[in-house]
């Protein structure tokens, strides 16, 4: 997702309904993965009240930072969907492997688990990135995801000034693999390693390919 907001004054159920709806579960167990903003309460607050408000699912967080689930694997596995929240994706990034994150969640995956996140949990599952991480006045390459999905990727595509021209030069100079960008209102549908197709939620939003030679508006279903 290249910009979807929990808050409730700017909150759409659209694209969650369409998340929900990928899930293998009629009323699907969806857990909320705060790391990158640090765990934030009123990030979590702000999920559960959309989450329980408008859909008919199970909703649960893992906190990492004060940390109660002791079977990381067993949570985890257990899920229908996993929302990972925005923020640092380095930070996300670095405590999701000292916690072995990373592999449940690759696992989660492997085995039919939808995974999907905003910013910085659109960055988290591809080779590599666009990020504020190192300074929220500069934008700068992380080339160091996940690799669940091949390539690169650019959330805020055309939420955040810096965003577009800075990708689209780090990938035609080679220091980012070639990939996909997403509008603030639009999200990438992948099944397995295959982009499938884009959603939006705004006439007008898609998502982009973007190689050493430029980018390419992809079609979009508006949701």
């Amino acid at each position: 997702m290249g910009g979807a907001s929990l808050r409730p004054e700017d909150y759409d159920p659209r694209l969650n309904d369409f998340v929900l709806s990928l899930a293998r579960s009629g009323r699907p167990r969806v857990c909320f993965v705060p790391t990158a903003s640090g765990d934030s309460p009123v990030y979590v607050a702000n999920f559960y009240r959309a989450f329980s408000g408008h859909h008919d699912c199970e909703p649960s967080d893992l906190g990492l930072f004060e940390r109660t689930v002791a079977d990381l694997r067993g949570f985890v596995l257990s899920q229908d969907v996993i929302w990972v929240g925005g923020g640092n994706t380095a930070s996300l990034l670095a405590v999701w492997r000292m916690h072995g994150l990373d592999i449940v969640l690759r696992e989660a995956w492997e085995q039919g688990v939808v995974l999907c996140g905003v910013s910085a949990g659109m960055n988290c599952w591809f080779e590599g990135s666009t990020t504020d991480s190192f300074d929220l006045t500069r934008v700068a390459a992380l080339p160091d995801g996940l690799g669940l999905l091949p390539g690169s990727c650019c959330p805020h595509y055309d939420g955040e000034e810096q965003r577009r021209p800075l990708y689209t030069r780090l990938v035609a100079e080679g220091a980012l693999a070639p990939g996909y960008a997403a509008d603030d209102a639009a999200a990438l549908v992948f099944e397995g390693t295959e982009l499938r197709e884009v959603v939006c939620t705004e006439d007008g939003s898609t998502g982009y390919r973007v190689d050493a030679s430029g980018e390419e508006p992809l079609p979009a279903r508006l949701l």
